[in-house]
């Protein structure tokens, strides 16, 4: 970092060393040791403005607090068959990671439904993601790389994006505003890989109105995306959807067993017994609870909302034009019954 940029983090860290408890206990969960890279992840989210980056920084300390977010790690969604069924209808997994050290994160985008559960249960389970890849994940590879790793890289599919998916940007949204408010600067790269064309024709308009910080961060793969990917990483962290040779998902293929999303995969058993045991441990002579814990929902940035209401009018532009375009192809084919039908002897 350079020097403007060292400034900005002694700044921002003698504003937060004043924060006092329980402000200062959750702060410590937030950076588990790694300041100076927590506090830039905060800086480069407010462009390097002390004064905005502090607010920022402050104010997800009090929902934290508020929201008694050190404490998610010990609230396991139970039964075992409806938190089976939040992964089944969130495709969200850990596939390995890359060459460099940084957890591979993969994200069923296009299949992902959310409609078995109430939305609590979908935002819970994504922030206990979040809370795992910070306080196990990421400090876990920094001890056996012997550096600060303090970021991931995400994999999105988009096999099966449909028109459909207008009923999800809500969810989207919700997700992302959480993401983007508490969690900044947490995804080194996004790869976007199997995008249909309806991806192709919502990114033309979405683009133009992400942050060119962002926009950098985003490679849109050619096919499933496979030999780009193989650069970074090897074949074992390769997401299910991204190991079949050539283009397209792998969602039926031999690799069907290895698939990340699934609640059987090693990652999600990892994460669920580690949530299991911390609640045995917090409460060991009371049965687990059932029910969701309740997360105040941030008010999306003006930014996202405008993004989401522009994918929004994208579809339904294309929704049109496919309409009128099966209109058409159905009138073509009637006009070719009747003429036959004219024409036969």
């Amino acid at each position: 970092m350079g020097t403007y940029s060292n400034d900005a983090i002694n700044q921002l860290k003698a504003l937060i060393d004043q924060v006092e408890e329980p402000l200062k206990r959750t702060y410590q969960t937030v950076h588990q040791g790694y300041q100076a890279e927590t506090l830039a992840r905060f800086l480069k989210a407010r462009e390097w403005n002390v004064t905005k980056a502090h607010k920022m920084l402050v104010d997800c300390l009090n929902w934290r607090v508020q929201n008694e977010i050190d404490n998610i790690l010990t609230k396991p969604i139970v039964p075992t068959d409806l938190y089976r069924a939040v992964r089944d209808s969130h495709l969200i997994g850990m596939s390995g990671y890359s060459r460099e050290g940084l957890p591979v994160f993969a994200h069923g985008v296009g299949l992902s439904t959310y409609d078995k559960a109430s939305v609590n249960y979908y935002v819970q389970s994504h922030i206990q993601i979040n809370e795992y890849r910070d306080r196990v994940v990421l400090p876990t590879a920094s001890k056996k790389y012997g550096r600060p790793i303090t970021t991931g890289v995400k994999v999105l599919d988009m096999t099966g994006l449909k028109l459909s998916a207008l009923n999800q940007i809500k969810m989207v949204t919700i997700i992302s505003t959480i993401d983007d408010l508490n969690y900044p600067e947490k995804t080194h790269t996004y790869y976007i890989v199997n995008a249909p064309y309806v991806f192709s024709a919502c990114w033309k308009v979405v683009k133009p109105l992400l942050q060119e910080r962002t926009r950098r961060k985003i490679q849109v793969l050619s096919g499933n995306g496979r030999d780009e990917l193989l650069k970074i990483m090897d074949f074992a962290s390769l997401p299910h959807f991204c190991k079949r040779e050539g283009s397209g998902s792998s969602r039926h293929s031999e690799y069907a067993n290895d698939r990340c999303f699934s609640l059987d995969h090693p990652f999600h058993q990892q994460l669920y017994n580690y949530i299991k045991q911390r609640s045995s441990e917090s409460e060991p002579s009371q049965p687990i609870k059932q029910g969701s814990f309740h997360i105040n929902m941030p008010e999306p940035a003006v930014e996202g909302t405008e993004i989401a209401k522009t994918i929004e009018s994208q579809m339904h532009k294309f929704e049109k034009g496919n309409g009128i375009s099966g209109s058409l192809d159905r009138l073509k084919i009637k006009d070719n019954s009747d003429h036959r039908s004219r024409n036969c002897p």
